[in-house]
This record gives C-alpha cells, structure tokens and sequence, in this order.
C-alpha cells in the first residue's frame, strides 16, 4: 500500500523543569503540554521518586506538577502538586499519567492513573476545575473489568462527526495493549469499541502497545504517535494513521520514529514514551520522556 503520509524528526532538544526540591529530587515524565489561550505554554508532569522507585521511602509512585513556559522548552512550576495521593484508597498509592482536555470556557477536564496502596493495581480517575490550580477528584473515569486491567494512559479525542473517542492502555495476558471506547461526552459514560490497533509480529512493536498524543489537524487523518515494545519492554515511538472516525487503520509506520540513544550497559532503562503533541504555527513538537526519567521534545516535519 503507498504511503499516505510519513514523518522525520528534524531536531530534539532537553526540556528543563525548574520547581522546588519536591520535584527537582524525583526524575520526570508524562510531560502532557497544550498551548494556553494567551499563547503561554503550560504542562502538566509527573514527578517519580529516584532510587528504582523507592516507595516505602518516598510514599508514592508519583505526583502531578504544573508548570509553564514562554517558549516550550524551559518550564517552570507553579504553585504545588495539583494532583496528589489519597486521601481516598483508588490513588493513595500514586498520581501518574495525566491528561488534561480544555474546555472550551477554559476549564480542564484531567485524566489520570490511580494507584492504591498496593502499588500493584491502577485505575483511571478524573478530576475537574476552573484551571489547572483547582482541581477537584471525580472518581473513576473507567473501570477495569476482567478481561481489560490496570486500565490508564488516556487519550482523548472529539471527532469530525462530533463524537468522542477515549484510548487507552490496559493490561491482558503479560502485555500492555490499547483499547479505544466511545463516549457521550467529554467525561462519558463509554461504550466500548474493538481494539483499534494490535502488535505486530516480529516487529519493534510485536508484544506492547500504549497509547500516546494525537495529531488532529487534519481532522479527515487523525495521526497517533503511539508507544511500542518488544517483550522485554524496550519501548519506542512510531505513528499510525486512521480515518476520520478512528473505524480503521489507514497507514502505520515501518520503522520506528524515535529510538532512544544507546546506553552505556544493556540492562540500563532503554524506554522512549511520548505523551503529548503541539503543533505552534506549522510546526509539530512531540514531548516525550526517556528511560522514565528525563523529557524532551522533537520537532517533526510531515510529508
């Protein structure tokens, strides 16, 4: 089948975060950043404990940050944890993942990973507010069931048609795979769909899947740049194409669009995860983290 659209990567550059020593002590990632109203950029991130994730030391498997930035690059926090463990039972464990949706009056709709006190089992919640500094939890925004578990990474979409379309990455038979649900509105209720997408044998993306950013310019072509590993879960980042209402796969990537760089030991991290995309004027920005711990972004050109 040729090609209908393809994408390079012209240029990565480090993304820096300045905050106060609750985040500068723990590594980054998920930064989800959207461009505001008044031109600003903000991003929301999670802030890890250090020290293969130390939990009983530092309590939790993570918290979500704010910060904003005039040029996509340098951000800096403002105020406190705007999503923090407990006090309920679904995130005392952990804050992880978010995804915020602006609405159109400003307010934010925000998706995000629950994890309990076990630190073993995660739901996905919701929370809402005026802005991103008010945030009040909703509870859970799907559950999991028996054949789909630990059900997170939200990514959220309204339609050419109208309708709205929530992927997500859940867990089944040792490989973490995505799974797409309809939805009556921004925060549901949702109906589920077949899986839009699957691994691919014998492929960089032959045992797991996640969900990443969408590209939705062209409403007619909605383009994820999605997450993808091999068994043992060295993870890159390609694309894949649908039609407009998400119904089928149009084109998908080859190779990968991201590879982490070599690392000095082989059993170093060796995970590229993309969490969100802007597109400023004609350019496309992909946000990204690597090895769990440190951001970037990548300036894409489509062709």
């Amino acid at each position: 089948m040729p090609k209908l659209v393809d994408f390079n990567v012209e240029q990565i550059d480090a993304v820096t975060v300045n905050g106060p020593a609750e985040v500068a002590a723990r590594d980054l990632m998920s930064p989800y950043v959207w461009c505001r109203q008044d031109g600003c950029f903000a991003m929301m991130v999670r802030a890890v404990p250090r020290a293969d994730y130390d939990h009983g030391a530092a309590g939790d498997t993570g918290t979500i940050w704010l910060a904003t930035s005039d040029d996509g690059l340098a951000f800096t926090v403002e105020g406190g944890p705007v999503l923090s463990p407990g006090p309920g039972n679904e995130d005392i464990g952990g804050c992880e993942d978010p995804t915020p949706v602006e609405q159109p009056d400003g307010s934010l709709v925000v998706y995000y990973t629950g994890v309990d006190e076990t630190r073993a089992h995660a739901e996905l919640l919701y929370a809402v507010g005026p802005d991103p500094l008010h945030l009040k939890k909703r509870g859970v925004a799907m559950l999991n069931s028996q054949s789909e578990g630990n059900i997170k990474e939200a990514t959220v979409d309204r339609t050419k048609a109208g309708t709205w379309r929530m992927f997500y990455e859940y867990a089944h038979d040792n490989a973490s795979l995505v799974g797409m649900t309809l939805g009556d509105s921004i925060a549901g209720p949702w109906h589920d769909q077949v899986q839009p997408f699957a691994p691919r044998t014998d492929s960089w993306d032959s045992w797991h899947l996640s969900t990443g950013p969408l590209l939705t310019h062209d409403k007619d072509m909605p383009v994820m740049f999605y997450n993808g590993a091999t068994p043992d879960a060295r993870w890159r980042i390609g694309w894949i194409a649908f039609d407009a209402e998400y119904r089928r796969v149009v084109d998908r990537c080859i190779e990968p669009l991201i590879t982490p760089p070599p690392a000095p030991e082989r059993t170093a991290t060796d995970i590229a995860f993309a969490a969100s995309v802007v597109t400023p004027g004609d350019a496309i920005w992909l946000y990204y983290s690597l090895a769990d711990a440190r951001l970037y972004r990548a300036l894409i050109r489509r062709s």
